[in-house]
């Protein structure tokens, strides 16, 4: 078999690599969706979509790239979360060079939210750590605070977050709102508020908030109790957390694990500076 050549994904490049992504790892998701969601941009640098593997002028393989310029302890950063990694059968022997196209760009903080096991293990052979893949299930009872309040229309936490929050803050919930799958929500107080980012789920079958974004642990908790409150009226029996993203378990909880640990691969980052904001977490219902 001939040794197939790499290539940047780019605009004219992209119907291809959405095709294989339609045929090959999701059919439910048409060709056209793949694109519009490949195409999220947040601005700043995106040197590219990701590679593609091409034999025969054939695409046989894709890794794709979200890219963003964030604000992390006060410095600009620059990330590439990494997704839908889809290479046929025939050449999955030259998997490897796709990731290592992408991680061969420098400059970049690399994530994969979604690595499948195998995945995992080759991202790990080229230096990727592990994120805290346990999970806090917290049951949803109504005991809100006196003091807490719940901000769920957007001109009122637009509001909110042009008085009480930072700039960054206002763009992540700019940058994010559009999604018709995520839910947003600020819930706090005075001028502390905690920007929370959820998906309807299921756990047991039974409705659930999967939370993939907040902005404070410690507020979070702390006005848990309205939130629940919010949920439950909505018939949403539990709230799943990150324990990464909590400064202690909340209370009444209990702690899953065992889960696909997501990965990271910086040499200045540390686990608590990696969140879900701009990555295929948001930009694709997953």
């Amino acid at each position: 078999m001939a040794r197939a050549t790499i290539e940047p994904i780019t605009d004219a490049t992209l119907p291809e690599v959405a095709a294989l992504l339609h045929e090959n790892l999701d059919r439910n998701r048409p060709t056209d969706d793949w694109i519009a969601a490949l195409k999220t941009h947040w601005g700043g640098e995106r040197p590219n979509f990701g590679f593609l593997l091409r034999s025969d002028a054939r695409v046989v393989g894709a890794i794709c790239a979200f890219y963003a310029q964030r604000a992390i302890g006060g410095r600009i950063e620059r990330t590439c979360n990494i997704t839908s990694w889809c290479v046929l059968d025939e050449f999955r022997n030259q998997s490897m060079r796709l990731a290592m196209a992408v991680t061969g760009q420098q400059g970049w903080h690399f994530t994969d939210f979604s690595p499948t096991a195998v995945v995992g293990g080759v991202l790990r052979f080229l230096k990727f750590k592990p994120l805290d893949e346990r999970q806090a299930v917290i049951l949803n009872l109504p005991l809100p605070r006196p003091d807490s309040r719940l901000l769920r229309r957007q001109r009122d936490i637009e509001a909110a977050l042009e008085r009480f929050g930072t700039e960054e803050q206002r763009r992540a919930y700019r940058d994010h709102v559009a999604f018709s799958w995520l839910n947003h929500l600020l819930v706090g107080t005075g001028n502390r508020w905690c920007h929370v980012i959820y998906k309807r789920t299921a756990f047991k079958g039974v409705p659930a908030a999967r939370v993939i974004y907040l902005s404070d642990g410690e507020t979070f908790i702390r006005h848990f109790g309205r939130l629940a409150t919010h949920l439950l009226l909505r018939a949403i029996v539990s709230t799943h957390v990150e324990c990464r993203f909590l400064p202690r378990q909340p209370w009444p909880s209990a702690i899953r694990s065992g889960f696909n640990a997501k990965l990271y691969l910086s040499e200045s980052l540390r686990d608590n500076d990696i969140d879900y904001l701009y990555s295929e977490t948001m930009a694709l219902d997953i």
